[in-house]
């Protein structure tokens, strides 16, 4: 996990902003909202969740993998890189 209190601060954000959004999900579910508002809520949800997720793969990838930024081995830099990448193009 991010090591700074800043960076935990921003997690906690992405966090934070998920329940909300669930809750919204909820609430239109109750009154019985309509398909259409409750599918966009649903899809506003899942899209803070993957990013929460990519948040915590990038955070893993450079804490106990590689960080491209300051990896001496450049092989294992560039991967690192590319599979951050990866995660940005899959995930966000």
């Amino acid at each position: 996990m991010k090591h700074s209190i800043e960076d935990k601060t921003l997690l906690l954000q992405r966090v934070r902003r998920l329940r909300g959004q669930v809750d919204a999900i909820e609430r239109a579910l109750e009154r019985e909202a309509d398909c259409a508002k409750v599918m966009q809520l649903t899809v506003s949800a899942r899209g803070a969740a993957n990013s929460l997720m990519a948040e915590l793969l990038i955070d893993h990838i450079r804490l106990h993998v590689s960080d491209p930024k300051r990896d001496k081995d450049r092989e294992r830099g560039r991967a690192a890189k590319h599979l951050i990448e990866v995660v940005h193009a899959y995930l966000r």
